[in-house]
């Protein structure tokens, strides 16, 4: 994953792409997503906790509603397509290993699904999973979103530090 973002990084940047639009780009990428662009914005480009926060939300809201809209036409479309047939049973098997928690708890299970920033967990598959398990796709639009938004701010706080120093002040 290191290497990915790096050569990014380094691609993007040779390109005079502003840290900004580097960060909106990782946090579309899938398994990077928000929690990944985060940690690059602020570890090696340096951008304001604020801003970084705002593009990795953005960014990684950006494929949801297409996902939610497409997905299952796009994944009928690939199972007819030789050598790739396999990938979208794949996707659909992975996703729904994890699909325990929104059954339960409905969309407060998704919400929960894509905020607590875990490998595995996030945007992508919340929406996979929503349109698997035929959640309404405004209303999932909405607790995607939250998640995300509730992810960013976690992944804020930790890696600016700011989750530390509230930790070391009470100590």
């Amino acid at each position: 994953m290191d290497q990915i973002v790096n050569s990014i990084i380094t691609t993007l940047s040779a390109h005079n792409v502003s840290p900004q639009i580097i960060t909106l780009i990782i946090s579309m990428i899938p398994l990077l997503e928000l929690r990944g662009s985060i940690l690059v914005a602020g570890a090696a480009l340096q951008l304001p906790f604020i801003q970084t926060y705002i593009t990795a939300v953005i960014g990684n809201m950006l494929p949801i509603p297409f996902i939610l809209l497409f997905i299952e036409k796009i994944f009928k479309l690939m199972k007819k397509v030789p050598y790739i047939e396999k990938f979208p049973h794949w996707c659909e098997r992975k996703a729904m290993s994890k699909a325990d928690q929104i059954k339960k708890y409905g969309y407060f299970g998704l919400y929960l699904f894509v905020a607590i920033p875990l490998p595995g967990t996030g945007a992508w598959t919340g929406s996979l999973l929503a349109v698997l398990l035929g959640l309404k796709r405004g209303k999932s639009l909405l607790f995607i979103l939250l998640g995300v938004m509730t992810a960013g701010l976690v992944m804020s706080l930790i890696s600016y530090g700011v989750l530390q120093n509230l930790i070391d002040l009470f100590r």
